[in-house]
């Protein structure tokens, strides 16, 4: 049986301007597949770098990585699932931004009744990757109650998930943000520390806040316009950890250079990585769902684009201009 559905595609890499909204056709699940039905569905930037061509897949191309609704349909060999489950993602392959779609089913997770379809759909790739990065990309010998981690981007979707997070496992978390207002809301969610990287030195001010002694771990979705300075904010055997890079690409370095700073550790995180298989996936999204369902950490919506309107949302998340997470309604 095929369906029609409203989806989200761009013929070409380019601006904003690419996003068209389009009638296609939505068959049956096959094997280890779904159908679902989505109620809202989350922006999140690796959309804008598939779009802008930073990441290149094949055209044409639907984007989104993350939703939440409702299971329509289910193939063969899917267990974990049935038809009129709550459901939430954050998965491989893009397709997200639509009414209707049919998936792989691995990294589909019921969601629990506690937690609405909107917070669902932006929660899930940025807490996520909030879980994966203090509980699973950690320095030499783990991260301790008491410890300093500096989160770049602190008040956007991640970051204040991180921030709230960390607070709930005793870590003294540095927020840096590119405004007065956003280095206040990162502190509002739980930051120790803030820092405004529009009009501070960042890493004189790491160093003032920890006594020199550095930070043990920072995490790094900005890129090129942190990465030197972040490498000067790390203590001895300390781990840069990065996982995007909304300021391009950092150029490569030398070796030798992580040597000169203490014998640092470097990584280049990505999601996608940390949920390749069933348990894994499931493992992660119950502990996320647990912190959010206890209250200790709240998925702060603060922009909501009807879908038709993915340029405009597009073009506020390239700008900076949003904070907290951002989805598009049907």
């Amino acid at each position: 049986m095929s369906l029609m559905t409203k989806a989200v595609r761009i013929e070409q890499h380019g601006g904003p301007e690419q996003l068209k909204l389009v009638d296609v056709s939505v068959g049956d699940p096959g094997p280890g597949q779904i159908r679902i039905r989505h109620h809202a569905i989350g922006l999140n930037f690796i959309d804008v770098y598939q779009r802008s061509g930073v990441y290149t897949l094949p055209m044409p191309l639907q984007l989104g990585m993350e939703a939440a609704g409702v299971v329509d349909a289910v193939g063969e060999g899917v267990t974990h699932l049935q038809v009129g489950d709550r459901a939430a993602y954050a998965s491989q392959p893009p397709g997200s931004y639509c009414e209707l779609r049919v998936m792989p089913a691995m990294n589909v997770c019921k969601l629990p009744d506690a937690i609405s379809f909107e917070t669902g759909a932006a929660m899930m790739l940025k807490g996520l990757t909030a879980q994966y990065l203090l509980k699973r990309t950690l320095p030499q010998g783990g991260l301790n109650a008491g410890d300093f981690v500096l989160f770049h981007a602190a008040a956007g979707g991640v970051g204040l998930i991180a921030c709230q997070w960390a607070k709930v496992m005793g870590l003294q978390l540095i927020g840096t943000a590119g405004s007065d207002a956003k280095c206040a809301l990162a502190a509002a969610h739980g930051a120790a520390h803030t820092i405004n990287y529009a009009t501070e030195d960042f890493a004189a001010r790491v160093k003032e806040i920890t006594a020199g002694k550095g930070v043990k771990v920072v995490y790094d979705s900005v890129g090129k316009d942190t990465w030197d300075k972040s490498l000067d904010c790390l203590a001895p055997f300390g781990l840069m950890a990065s996982f995007g890079n909304a300021s391009g690409v950092v150029p490569p370095f030398a070796p030798g250079l992580l040597g000169a700073k203490g014998s640092i550790y470097v990584t280049r995180q990505t999601l996608f990585s940390h949920i390749t298989s069933r348990a894994n996936t499931q493992a992660m999204a119950d502990d996320l769902f647990a912190v959010v369902s206890s209250g200790q950490v709240k998925i702060r919506i603060d922009q909501r684009f009807a879908l038709a309107d993915v340029q405009q949302a597009h073009t506020a998340l390239e700008a900076r201009k949003t904070t907290g997470c951002t989805i598009l309604t049907l």
